[in-house]
């Protein structure tokens, strides 16, 4: 027999196993106190011990008077690193996958010439992509790149290799700089992402430098449900 201490650990697992499987989803309401005393045999104590844990790691979501629920999972991505989708997707042992909308070269409108530091109609490579975790859109890269500086983006597949990847191999990063807000999205993102009206969704405008000149620009698009970003950074002791 497990010793009283580590019991709670079955209820965690076994509320954990079932969202794991899919069996609870996120929303749903979480068997009730008396129903897992009743199912596993544990005290109420236990019980309770194990679902608070759980609603303070972020897996359940109590709500008084309504019952315990799971809580929306959000992705968790760093906001100043340069970092393919892939490669976060599947370090997080999920499936990645992604879907060309676009693949164009296009004459720059006013506002991407600006931020491509090129005259207004200059020819830009333009990309618009869905990348997925799992069966459901992550991201709307919308991706303009300047072939001056980096040449072959359009003879890429990229549902087999990320623009990111590509761009890596293509051409030393020497800069990023990133802009991080809150928006309400067109109607074609929002079909795109599989987001409601309304719904907010977390913008990255990112544009990089190789070879001393502006390389690229993105927008990418993220459903505030489902993403969000959080970083650290550790401040060194001033000398004296």
């Amino acid at each position: 027999m497990k010793p009283a201490a580590a019991q709670y650990l079955r209820v965690k697992e076994f509320v954990v196993a079932h969202i794991a499987a899919g069996k609870l989803k996120p929303g749903d309401r979480v068997p009730s106190e008396n129903e897992l005393v009743r199912k596993l045999g544990l005290s109420r104590m236990t019980v309770n011990r194990a679902l608070r844990e759980l609603a303070a790691e972020g897996a359940l979501v109590r709500v008084a008077g309504s019952g315990t629920f799971v809580a929306e999972q959000r992705v968790h991505a760093h906001p100043l690193e340069v970092r393919s989708i892939a490669d976060e997707i599947r370090a997080r042992g999920h499936e990645y996958h992604a879907r060309v909308v676009l693949l164009e070269s296009v004459p720059a409108p006013p506002d991407i010439a600006e931020r491509c530091g090129v005259r207004k109609g200059t020819k830009l490579d333009h990309s618009v992509i869905v990348h997925y975790e799992n069966a459901t859109p992550l991201q709307v890269e919308d991706r303009y790149v300047n072939p001056a500086v980096i040449a072959g983006y359009r003879r890429n597949d990229f549902s087999r290799i990320t623009p990111h990847d590509f761009l890596m191999q293509a051409a030393p990063l020497q800069r990023a700089e990133h802009t991080v807000r809150a928006v309400v999205p067109d109607a074609s993102v929002r079909h795109l992402l599989h987001t409601s009206a309304g719904e907010a969704c977390l913008l990255i405008l990112r544009r990089t430098w190789s070879h001393g000149r502006i390389a690229t620009v993105a927008e990418l698009h993220h459903p505030g449900s489902r993403y969000e970003l959080s970083g650290a950074f550790r401040a060194e002791p001033k000398r004296r």
